[in-house]
């Protein structure tokens, strides 16, 4: 299996989640008693991706404190952006973490559970030939506030619709994705670049490959949805002890504020 590096999106404010993320970052959130980075990394950990880096902005002390845990040492990496660089951006600066590796890019304040070794095997021997990028989809019960994708018969995007009113379908990009080292390669080369859905994903139509995951995808960007989340199946943790950080995060009021404290 060819090695894979990560990249984790989390530096976001998480702003429609209210008084929430006045004192808790977006990628803290509680779903269950675990916080959704430690879900996102325990996943990467269970499918042997060798480095994840973690880009870090809105509350900074709170992240960097929780990757100070000994599960992650050598292996999760923080790097604080002073400014949100966007996307693009973010995989300019840090190029040589990932040249040469198949890249794993995703937002992280995403709640997703379903087959990922599945999704990453699809990517290494499944996806078509002429592809540089496997995209994850997810069927959406609210097309127009999603970014919609229409394919072709091989699964291969053709065209985007982002947030429209009425968009041809239900099939809704997931921003999780596997690049090739050719795509960083072309990112390399603009640097001026920030928006990987506006500046990237439109110049590589036709080669963009998609898995659907027909389990779960949640953008916990409300407070609704993140409630939604605590009533999901979660994935057994990889790490049950209960050390330091994790016994102060238990003790966090948030959890009584979502009701997660006795779950």
């Amino acid at each position: 299996m060819k090695e894979v590096h990560a990249l984790l999106l989390a530096a976001g404010f998480g702003t429609r989640l209210g008084p929430l993320t006045r004192d808790c970052p977006k990628c803290l959130m509680p779903i269950g008693q675990r916080p959704l980075l430690e879900h996102w990394l325990c996943t990467l950990f269970t499918h042997r991706i060798s480095k994840v880096l973690i880009n870090i902005h809105h509350h900074r002390d709170l992240v960097e404190s929780f990757l100070t845990r000994k599960q992650f040492k050598s292996w999760v990496f923080g790097i604080y952006e002073p400014e949100l660089l966007g996307t693009a951006r973010t995989l300019w600066e840090n190029q040589e973490f990932f040249a040469t590796k198949t890249t794993l890019l995703v937002h992280a304040d995403n709640w997703c559970h379903c087959d990922f070794g599945e999704f990453i095997e699809f990517h290494h021997t499944h996806r078509p030939d002429r592809t540089l990028i496997t995209m994850m989809t997810f069927r959406t019960p609210s097309p127009k506030d999603c970014g919609i994708v229409k394919l072709d018969r091989d699964g291969v995007v053709q065209d985007f619709f982002e947030k429209v009113e009425n968009p041809p379908g239900n099939l809704a990009n997931g921003a999780v994705y596997l690049l090739d080292p050719e795509v960083i390669d072309w990112i390399k080369d603009r640097p001026t670049m920030v928006d990987f859905s506006k500046e990237v994903l439109p110049h590589f139509l036709g080669q963009i490959a998609t898995w659907e995951n027909t389990k779960i995808h949640r953008d916990i960007g409300t407070i609704q949805s993140l409630l939604d989340a605590q009533e999901d199946e979660k994935p057994v943790t990889c790490w049950p002890e209960i050390d330091d950080w994790l016994s102060a995060f238990l003790h966090n009021p948030i959890h009584e504020q979502l009701g997660t404290a006795t779950r």
